[in-house]
């Protein structure tokens, strides 16, 4: 499937802005799954310095800086991507089981493997406790395909915890969300990684988009008018493969990758340094995927 992606993202300040310096996340990554055709930026006022590269996890990082004063910034990215399923060879009901994957993590020396436990450590907005282990134990018998548990962790998040959007913001502890059982698509994804990594699985953050308008007699999916997060766990013999607890599903065409990393500090969409602008500006975003 080809979609083309408009990302806005709209400052308003009520003071001027004499200088600032900005970094963000809203070209989409090419990945086994999806290739990014091409993207452009444009900023409004427009930028004395910009510049693209890759950044450690391999995301588009685009900077730029600002230098003439300004009470209103805009950042127009506008990307044409192709995408397709994940392997559809693959049975969640089959495959490697949880003590397997534990094993071959715990003993395996292979490249690949050593590369994905840094996302078992500990990260700057999600850290493993015993609150977290216990909630995921249930679905993860020693004896199940790890894959088949993943999704039942999903399907469990989904029927227990409530999307709600004023619940809870950027800064609200992993802690009270697992207590109040309400939060949002970043809320959930952090949460199952949390789960995984607290029994010893390498979780990564996914950062991205839904299709706007779904296909005919197909539902909307939540989050689809902004972007979106979802996960990607990672097994020994059948690679990373993702996973979406807000829509209890698997990652499909439809879910469009901009970045992943640890945890949503690594991914933000734009995040910087200003001088001046007052207290409290307004932000407006608007997100539209459309089919080509």
């Amino acid at each position: 499937m080809r979609y083309r992606v408009k990302h806005i993202t709209e400052y308003l300040y009520s003071d001027s802005v004499s200088h600032c310096y900005n970094l963000a996340h809203m070209i989409p990554r090419s990945s086994l799954r999806q290739t990014c055709l091409h993207s452009d930026v444009k900023i409004s006022p427009m930028a004395a310095h910009s510049s693209r590269r890759e950044d450690y996890f391999g995301n588009q990082a685009y900077h730029f800086e600002i230098q003439r004063p300004h009470k209103k910034l805009v950042i127009t990215a506008t990307s044409d991507v192709e995408t397709q399923e994940q392997s559809a060879s693959v049975d969640l009901d089959l495959g490697i089981t949880c003590a397997e994957a534990r094993e071959q993590l715990a003993q395996s020396t292979r490249p690949d493997l050593l590369l994905s436990k840094e996302f078992i450590l500990d990260s700057s907005m999600i850290r493993v406790n015993d609150e977290l282990r216990d909630f995921a134990t249930p679905s993860f018998e020693d004896d199940r395909p790890l894959l088949s548990a993943t999704m039942e962790l999903t399907r469990r998040i989904f029927k227990e915890f409530t999307y709600c959007p004023e619940s809870t913001t950027i800064a609200t502890p992993l802690a009270d969300v697992l207590k109040n059982r309400k939060g949002v698509c970043q809320d959930f994804a952090h949460l199952q990684i949390g789960c995984l990594r607290a029994l010893g699985f390498p979780a990564k953050y996914v950062s991205g988009y839904l299709e706007t308008l779904p296909p005919p007699g197909k539902e909307k999916l939540v989050g689809a008018d902004a972007s979106h997060a979802w996960l990607s766990v990672y097994s020994p013999t059948e690679g990373w493969f993702e996973f979406d607890p807000t829509n209890n599903c698997l990652a499909s065409e439809q879910h469009i990758i901009t970045a992943w990393g640890r945890d949503f500090y690594d991914v933000t969409p734009l995040k910087g340094v200003i001088f001046g602008g007052g207290e409290s500006p307004v932000l407006n975003v608007s997100v539209d995927v459309a089919r080509v």
